[in-house]
């Protein structure tokens, strides 16, 4: 009759070992984006080509050979990023240690256990003498091994490949936002070089415009007061240049920080000289799941989030487990200890089924689930900014393109109006000193504006590119 138990109970557990996994967790299934996803998260831009800028490595994407070595500074040196690849190591530690929870535990625990009895407390007759003191020995081995039936230890596993895959995109995110900070920072240092430049040739031309306005005084064609004006106009270009090189070395050393440099200067080209030779494709939306970093990391969150959904409710389920409380050999003497009949085992194999946790598994239960709606959300989210983040750097180097087209024409005509009004001055009484002023004024601010027009292309080319998940791969 034993046997049959024995029999029926193997046969039980052995059915349920194969079946009750699929029985209690799920199977998670990667993410896709619906056509209708795919119309709207581009908004105004139908893509149909699958060509993108993100497959483009950052060596091969910027031409300047200095923001490259930047590039490759930050990328060797930078500290967050650093830490975002040990935390792959935290991640990878963790998933090892979850792939030999399979395995059973192993203890060694040797002991010696000394005995005395009391003869009193024997109650014996006066004449017999027995040995009341003993010494026992023991070399033995303990081991607890769960079997995996409900999916508890692959899910908890899963929760972990998650984790590590996250990691590791969470480290692709930092590089990526990396290489775009950088390149953004140094063509902005270029643009203030640019804008230093044009304001000291300002000053140049100013300065000859004050000595000029002197020569017309001697012949009477202006008044002091046309001098000192011109002298407050030379003042009001030269005060901007302390703010300018103020600027400049803030953003020097900011740069430095980024590649972990000594502060120092930074080595650069000209802003004029640069340039993009590539025609920039956004590709189709469902492949920022697969450039974006972030994304990535998000939807790596969920996974982890739904398989420790899966290991809360497989906690509800009877766990099965094989222990050897001790194995070994054991006696009262060292010299015995060899003997075959020192040999013991005490082996038990059993199923534990919660039946009152005071509420903390179901608690467990719905805190997992929660948490798991909690990262569906934050996937959602960060796949919706990344779609507006490429919207809107496609957007603004469209507008940056249509700005430069109209702010060249405006330097041009500004240039002939000062041309125009010097001559009238110098020639002829029918202007006066304050027109001439009026249009220089607004001259260099447009000269100033088409610096940053241009800065302003160059930032939404670097941002499409990082919105894109451009740089990691």
């Amino acid at each position: 009759m034993s046997k049959r138990i024995v029999a029926y109970v193997s046969f039980s557990i052995l059915l349920v070992a194969m079946t009750g996994c699929g029985l209690v967790t799920k199977k998670y299934k990667s993410q896709e984006l619906s056509e209708g996803q795919q119309k709207e998260l581009y908004r105004d831009y139908n893509v149909a080509d699958s060509t993108t800028i993100a497959d483009v490595s950052w060596q091969e994407f910027f031409q300047d050979e200095q923001l490259k070595a930047l590039i490759q500074d930050a990328l060797t040196n930078n500290y967050d990023l650093q830490n975002a690849i040990l935390q792959i190591g935290n991640a990878e530690n963790v998933l090892k240690q979850t792939k030999l929870a399979y395995l059973p535990s192993l203890d060694f625990s040797p002991s010696v256990t000394y005995n005395k009895t009391s003869k009193g407390s024997l109650n014996l007759p006066a004449n017999i003498n027995i040995n009341l003191q003993t010494t026992t020995v023991s070399l033995g081995f303990s081991t607890n091994w769960e079997i995996e039936v409900w999916g508890k230890l692959t899910s908890s596993k899963r929760a972990a490949q998650a984790a590590w895959f996250r990691s590791q995109a969470a480290a692709n995110a930092v590089k990526t936002s990396l290489i775009a900070t950088v390149a953004d920072m140094y063509y902005t240092l270029l643009s203030l070089d640019k804008q230093l430049e044009i304001t000291e040739q300002t000053i140049a031309i100013r300065e000859k415009t004050v000595e000029a306005m002197k020569a017309l005084m001697e012949s009477g064609s202006v008044t002091g007061a046309d001098v000192v004006q011109a002298e407050s106009n030379l003042y009001a270009a030269k005060v901007s240049i302390p703010d300018l090189k103020r600027s400049i070395r803030e953003l020097e050393n900011q740069l430095c920080v980024l590649t972990a440099r000594p502060l120092q200067p930074i080595a650069r080209g000209q802003f004029e000289n640069q340039q993009f030779n590539m025609e920039l494709k956004a590709g189709v939306p469902a492949q920022l799941l697969a450039n974006r970093p972030d994304v990535i990391a998000a939807e790596q969150e969920f996974r982890q989030a739904f398989e420790l959904t899966n290991v809360a409710k497989a906690s509800f389920y009877p766990t099965l487990r094989l222990t050897a409380g001790s194995a070994g050999i054991s006696a009262l003497t060292t010299r015995t200890l060899l003997d075959p009949a020192s040999i013991f085992v005490n082996l038990v194999g059993g199923l534990t089924q919660p039946i009152f946790q005071r509420g903390q598994l179901k608690a467990n239960h719905r805190n997992a689930k929660l948490n798991q709606q909690q990262a569906w959300n934050t996937f959602e989210k960060t796949l919706l900014v990344a779609g507006q983040e490429v919207t809107d750097a496609l957007y603004a180097n469209q507008m940056a393109k249509e700005k430069q087209e109209l702010r060249q024409k405006q330097v041009e005509s500004l240039s002939k109006a000062v041309e125009f009004r010097m001559a009238l001055l110098e020639y002829s009484s029918n202007t006066n000193y304050t027109d001439v002023l009026t249009s220089e004024q607004s001259l260099i601010a447009a000269q100033l504006s088409e610096v940053n027009d241009k800065l302003q292309e160059y930032k939404s080319i670097i941002a499409l590119y990082r919105a894109l998940g451009g740089g990691w791969k």
